[in-house]
């Protein structure tokens, strides 16, 4: 039995069920679960295998990423001044070049930084499929830096010649993504407790799958008992699409073609209106709010204070590293709680909440009840932020409300499923210079064309 013991820890922001913040306190793990929180002396052991300090440090549940286009760190500013669907159509071909290992080396690359930020837990939607890309290279990239991932099978089956936004060029056939989607499904999918690597059904969007391939990928993914995710009212022109091609608005479009439920989780909607967001509250329906692709692209504020009110399951994501040109999770829930506060409302979304939605929300979306608290019995996933930095300095009254009002850190240590992945603001599982150098070689082969 492997142990770990962190003690002396400043502040311990537990997300358990009483939302508990502990002061110089400690925790304790058994092979990858934490079994005790609290004070040393309520710790089962003084000793164990590995032992942390956690002095003049600020410990939190790993923070979890729900939506992420790993691939894209490798176009970074580009289109730099275009809404959505304008960004979109200058990106394509540029995406339609993209190998095997690029997407390797990009998911790696954008883990890194995710892990870095203090992220434990990401999902990531692959919805591209040129040349030799396979899912499996991002699978093969979680699996060697040790990132608990959601793997989701995106794809785009409506090109421009059937009225859709993408270029012909990078569309597939649905029965080839939906043999390929059980493939993944049958080959990588863990259901169990404490899961490493489980995979979801993700078509792109509406504007670029059709209503055949929702319907069915729905029945796919739940006949297998796995997850579902797509895009869903973005902005304004994606709100158009979906009245013009299916006469409704897009959660409507969503509960016709079988996408609200406990399995479901959407990534943006910024445009929903009251029934709309009623109606993810009453069927569980989640949500991930990505705060900063949504500035960048003029989007709009997505409602999350109307959404948490009506009972929907929020989480946060960085979505893709080309609409935000960042990784930091922990940068994109201050993103949040401000953006929140912008329309006039100072206490629109507090410090709290907004890690809340980084933790508790994330898992809650994803659908899992194993990560996003430190408590026993869940999963040791945690990531400790030093406070003696002068960022901090004036504001460790309240370290908890600090680190999200304060500027944006790097974590000092990070643990995944009981394993030191960050030590010292160091990554251990790989190595990053070289790493960085692999993908800006890539990132300018791809923009090049060369």
């Amino acid at each position: 039995m492997e142990t770990l013991l962190v003690k002396n820890i400043h502040t311990l922001v537990t997300m358990d069920m009483q939302h508990r913040e502990l002061h110089d306190a400690a925790l304790f793990v058994e092979d990858g679960i934490i079994t005790a929180v609290g004070m040393l002396g309520e710790m089962p052991s003084q000793t164990a295998d590995v032992i942390r300090y956690g002095t003049n440090r600020i410990v939190v549940p790993g923070l979890v990423n729900t939506h992420h286009h790993m691939y894209q760190s490798l176009t970074r500013v580009l289109a730099q001044n275009d809404e959505l669907f304008g960004w979109l159509k200058t990106l394509y071909p540029i995406w339609s070049r993209l190998t095997g290992e690029m997407v390797y080396v990009s998911a790696k690359l954008a883990m890194a930084e995710l892990i870095l930020s203090g992220c434990t837990t990401s999902s990531d939607h692959l919805y591209i499929f040129p040349n030799d890309v396979k899912l499996d290279d991002e699978i093969r990239a979680a699996q060697e830096i040790g990132i608990r991932f959601h793997a989701t099978r995106g794809s785009m089956s409506l090109g421009e010649s059937g009225g859709g936004l993408p270029p012909d060029s990078v569309v597939e056939e649905e029965q080839t993504i939906l043999k390929d989607t059980r493939r993944l499904i049958e080959q990588y999918h863990d259901p169990n407790r404490y899961a490493m690597l489980r995979v979801a059904v993700a078509p792109c969007s509406p504007f670029s799958v059709t209503r055949d391939l929702m319907r069915e990928a729905a029945a796919l993914a739940r006949s297998y008992g796995v997850g579902l995710h797509t895009h869903l009212a973005e902005n304004d022109n994606d709100v158009t699409y979906s009245i013009e091609q299916f006469g409704c608005r897009p959660g409507d479009y969503a509960e016709d073609v079988g996408w609200v439920g406990q399995d479901v989780w959407h990534a943006h909607c910024v445009k929903l209106d009251s029934n709309e967001i009623q109606l993810f509250g009453r069927t569980g329906t989640g949500v991930c709010h990505c705060p900063s692709s949504n500035m960048r692209l003029a989007s709009g504020i997505a409602p999350v204070r109307a959404m948490l009110d009506a009972g929907v399951k929020v989480g946060l994501g960085v979505d893709g590293s080309a609409s935000n040109d960042s990784g930091h999770l922990l940068a994109e829930a201050r993103q949040a709680m401000l953006l929140q506060r912008v329309q006039g409302n100072p206490a629109a979304l507090s410090a709290r909440e907004a890690l809340g939605i980084a933790t508790r929300g994330g898992a809650a979306a994803l659908g899992r009840d194993d990560i996003g608290m430190l408590a026993p019995g869940m999963a040791a996933d945690f990531a400790a932020f030093r406070l003696d930095r002068a960022g901090f300095a004036g504001g460790l009254h309240d370290a908890a409300a600090a680190l999200l009002f304060c500027s944006p850190v790097q974590a000092d240590f990070v643990v995944i499923q009981g394993r030191m992945v960050v030590q010292d603001g160091y990554l251990l599982t790989d190595d990053l210079p070289p790493l960085i150098e692999r993908h800006n070689k890539l990132s300018r082969q791809l923009i090049d064309g060369d």
